[in-house]
């Protein structure tokens, strides 16, 4: 920053009144130390800088953005980022608070998940896990083309532990939802205890988010490629559920589906805050915009959402991408799932419909029924 009296004050006006430090920090509510450090950083620069005593004298016009930075402050937004906002125009400053209050609730939202997966893994009982251990998944996976994409960047995995589906996108999107999918692939043949869950979830997204970020960075287009990530891990008793992006985890319980997941799309926060509805959002131009996909900022990697689902016998399981979702109504997926004779028949079935109705994009997906273990007859 370019400093014109070589005091490291901010220029001063001819004859415009200063006011000193104690002054200026009563009015912004700001504190003289504080004012130190901002001025440091060159956040917030006095007016003046007086010779040989060094006192630090400050503008009236330099109240209202400390005000700004103060406020900031308290709503927890970092200094750096400070720095960025605070000289914007206030419509840009508005907008750059609401992006950073999504990305605050994000992060709340991915924490609250977290301490509801402890306290359930913490709070379970040695005789639930043994009562639910006659449970086993029947599962298939399929993925398609579709009738207009030239070729398929979606990825799909069914197995005895793990559900899971990856949307990929960009020049690198087919092998980066292949190494996102394949980050978990191998805890199939993993028997997992109660209290390892959690970290094999979090190790396993830890290699996703390493392995799609090295796809990316081996495309012409590293800030282009990506991937969403939606898996269910099943740990003999319940399903551990780990999703980013707007792929989607459904369950088919009592002839009724259910949505279990939550797309980290900017429509899905527009319907969240009220300014869309959903059959707008259907239709909105911006509907594929990703807020969170794998594998994030290279400073700020993608967090995912992460909780546990209590299962039942007679269970059906649906995770898939978005090139089925976005054709099919959600009753059209519970007919489907609902008529199905087994995992197999219904991918697909669900593929098929997609057919049916143009399957603009690339369709993934996975199918899960929960039922008694061959082992015990119930």
């Amino acid at each position: 920053m370019n400093r014109p009296d070589g005091d490291g004050a901010a220029p001063e006006a001819a004859h415009e009144p200063t006011l000193k430090i104690g002054e200026f920090a009563r009015r912004t509510r700001l504190s003289a130390k504080a004012l130190r450090l901002y001025d440091g950083l060159g956040l917030l620069c006095p007016a003046r800088v007086a010779p040989g005593s060094r006192y630090r004298m400050y503008a009236p016009a330099q109240v209202e953005r400390a005000r700004l930075v103060a406020w900031l402050r308290r709503l927890g937004m970092p200094l750096a980022r400070i720095r960025e906002v605070a000289p914007l125009d206030p419509p840009d400053a508005a907008r750059a608070v609401r992006e950073f209050w999504a990305e605050v609730e994000a992060r709340t939202a991915a924490r609250r998940d977290l301490a509801a997966f402890l306290v359930d893994q913490l709070t379970r009982t040695e005789g639930e896990t043994m009562s639910a251990s006659t449970l086993e998944l029947r599962y298939a996976a399929v993925t398609d083309r579709g009738l207009v994409r030239p070729a398929n960047q979606d990825a799909a995995h069914a197995g005895a532990r793990v559900l899971a589906v990856a949307d990929g996108y960009g020049p690198g999107g087919a092998p980066a939802s292949a190494a996102a999918v394949g980050a978990l692939r191998h805890l199939d043949a993993r028997a997992l205890a109660p209290g390892d869950v959690l970290n094999a979830l979090a190790d396993a997204v830890a290699e996703a988010t390493r392995a799609v970020r090295a796809v990316a960075g081996s495309t012409d287009a590293p800030e282009a490629t990506g991937t969403t990530l939606t898996a269910l891990l099943w740990t003999g008793s319940r399903l551990a559920l780990v999703h980013i992006g707007d792929s989607r985890a459904h369950v088919l319980r009592d002839g009724e589906l259910f949505l279990i997941t939550e797309d980290h799309t900017a429509v899905a926060e527009l319907v969240e805050q009220g300014r869309l509805t959903p059959a707008e959002a259907e239709s909105h131009p911006q509907r594929s915009l990703l807020l969170r996909a794998l594998p994030g900022a290279p400073d700020a990697p993608a967090v995912p959402d992460l909780r546990t689902h209590d299962t039942r016998p007679g269970d059906r399981y649906l995770v898939c991408s978005d090139g089925l979702t976005a054709l099919l109504a959600p009753e059209r997926v519970r007919e489907l799932l609902a008529a199905a004779a087994d995992p197999q028949q219904a991918v697909h079935a669900l593929v098929a419909a997609a057919h049916e109705a143009g399957a603009p994009d690339n369709i993934g997906c996975a199918v899960a029924d929960v039922v008694v273990g061959a082992a015990h007859p119930g």
